[in-house]
């Protein structure tokens, strides 16, 4: 769920939001209490400052990570997207239409020989031919794709917060 579209630019983050943001990324779920505790405020300081950040643009949403394997969408591909032109009303169309999908887990807008990568997941492989084929070679603004399968994903370890910077 997506809370606000556009980040703000000067976020203006102390270390209690730090802290906040920090645990919230680890564990959405965790208790008011809990990360009150761990920020070491009040409760309803946590639920105030928690509030903000929401408020301000700077926790965008809240979400749960789904094994995929378990429902039925073990195969997952990365796909390139070049557009046969740039055309803004047809990349529009592209941006509003290809995220719809169910199968697209991520949808990135790159720099270099490709205009967009995909991140899908779907049952099988005959299913991904069936879903490139449907989804992006039919599709008129379309001029190259390139697909590779995911053998494994590995979540990083870097967090979204870069690290305070001395203000002295």
């Amino acid at each position: 769920m997506s809370l606000h579209s556009e980040p703000p630019h000067d976020v203006g983050l102390d270390e209690i939001d730090r802290i906040i943001i920090d645990e919230l990324v680890d564990n959405a779920r965790i208790s008011n209490a809990t990360l009150a505790q761990r920020a070491g405020i009040a409760p309803s300081t946590a639920l105030l400052r928690t509030r903000s950040l929401v408020d301000r643009g700077i926790i965008t949403g809240y979400h749960a990570e789904i094994s995929l394997a378990s429902v039925a969408r073990s195969v997952q591909a990365l796909i390139s997207v070049k557009l046969r032109a740039h055309d803004r009303e047809k990349i529009d169309r592209f941006r509003e239409r290809v995220p719809q999908l169910p199968e697209v887990l991520s949808m990135f807008h790159v720099s270099g020989g490709t205009d967009y990568l995909l991140h899908i997941a779907v049952k099988s492989t005959d299913e991904l031919r069936d879903w490139v084929l449907d989804n992006l070679a039919t599709d008129e603004s379309v001029g190259h794709t390139e697909t590779t399968l995911v053998f494994d994903h590995v979540k990083g370890s870097g967090g979204p917060l870069p690290a305070p910077t001395d203000t002295k």
